[in-house]
Formats: C-alpha cells, sequence, structure tokens
C-alpha cells in the first residue's frame, strides 16, 4: 500500500489532531462521509476492532508510514526488551524525518521528509538522504553547509508552533545542530495516542 497523498483535513476530521501531519484546522467538526453526523449523535457504535484500528491509523498518518512499515517497526519493538508500546514510539522517534520535524527544520513530517530526500539534511557532518534512516544517541544532527539549506530551515524555524524542545535533543540554534543525547520521553510525544491498543491490534499477526 502506498503513502497517503489524499486531503489532510479530512484524516483530521476523523481521528482528531494529528500534529505531525497538518498544522491546519477545519471548520468543519463532523466526520467526514455520508454518516459523519450521525457517528457523533451516538447513534452508531464503534466495535472493540474500530477503536484499534483508529489508533493505529493515528499512528500511521501522523508519522506518514506505509502498513508494512509501521507492522515492521511493530515486530521490532516487539524484539527487544521493555515496554513494546513505548519502544514503538522510541523507534517512529528516531527516524531522521521525524527529529527534524521535532527541531522545527519543517512544519511537518512530510514537509522534513523532503527536506531529507533533497540532500539539505547532514549526519555526523555527512549528508543523509533517507528519511527512514534510524539515528543513535551521540548523533549530531546538521544542515548542510551551502546557504539556501540553511535559509529554509531558518524559515521553517520561524514559522514553528512548538517552542519547546524536548529533553532528549540538545539543540544549538545559532549552528542549527542538535545531538541525540537520549530515547524521548512518552510526555515529549505531541500525538494523543494509546499506542496499547495499537500493539493489541497487530496481536493477531
Amino acid at each position: 500500500m502506498s503513502r497517503y497523498r489524499g486531503p489532510k483535513l479530512r484524516i483530521t476530521r476523523r481521528l482528531g489532531n494529528l500534529p505531525a501531519l497538518t498544522q491546519k484546522q477545519s471548520k468543519k467538526k463532523d466526520r467526514p462521509g455520508q454518516h459523519g453526523k450521525s457517528n457523533e449523535g451516538g447513534g452508531k457504535k464503534t466495535t472493540e476492532y474500530g477503536v484499534r484500528l483508529e489508533e493505529k491509523q493515528k499512528l500511521k498518518f501522523n508519522y506518514g508510514l506505509t502498513e508494512s512499515q509501521l507492522y515492521r517497526y511493530v515486530k521490532e519493538a516487539r524484539r527487544r526488551k521493555g515496554v513494546t508500546g513505548l519502544i514503538l514510539l522510541q523507534l517512529l522517534e528516531m527516524r531522521l524525518d521525524t527529529l527534524c520535524f521535532t527541531l522545527g527544520f519543517a512544519p511537518t513530517i512530510g514537509g522534513a521528509r523532503q527536506l531529507v530526500n533533497h540532500g539539505h539534511i547532514t549526519i555526523n557532518g555527512e549528508v543523509v538522504s533517507i528519511p527512514s534512516f534510524q539515528c543513535r544517541l551521540n548523533d549530531i544532527i546538521g544542515i548542510k553547509n551551502k546557504t539556501s539549506s540553511r535559509n529554509l530551515v531558518e524559515d521553517n524555524l520561524k514559522l514553528t508552533k512548538f517552542i519547546d524542545t524536548p529533553a532528549h535533543l540538545n539543540f544549538d540554534r545559532s549552528k542549527l545542530e542538535a545531538k541525540v543525547t537520549n530515547y524521548c520521553d512518552r510526555n515529549d510525544i505531541l500525538l494523543d495516542l494509546d499506542e496499547l491498543l495499537v500493539i493489541e491490534y497487530y496481536s493477531r499477526r
């Protein structure tokens, strides 16, 4: 299944606020589709499967993943020792495109992915053009030493709505460099999500 490229506000109306997908707010309050208003009224009860599916969809759309990519991250989280739900979120937060979004280099993860694809981002001084690149502790995320790259990121930083940099990142704004000092804490994640339901959704696979 390919990555979703359709209307973003339609997704946020159905799933709620997804900060990494879009910063825009829809004027419409009802869920999309023919039966959107009736769903809000409580006439149709959501099944347990439906609740878990929506939590999974939140994760998928917020981080801009395909179904197969998300399932691979779930399998990797299961293999590691610790709380599977938290490990899953930490794996997603350590993606290069996610870190660029968190630092404010781009207004959305989609924008951050484009930034990485076009070769504007460096890891430890070397250009990395793979958005799914898994960063490690003590990696230095920087901007390519090119005027156009720095101007693009500086313009995006002025527009960012998230002022506070998470504790697991040490960001030097003057150099436009950030060091990954730790794995993210659950409280640092902007997405309103019950990750346990996502793990339960994949438990039968």
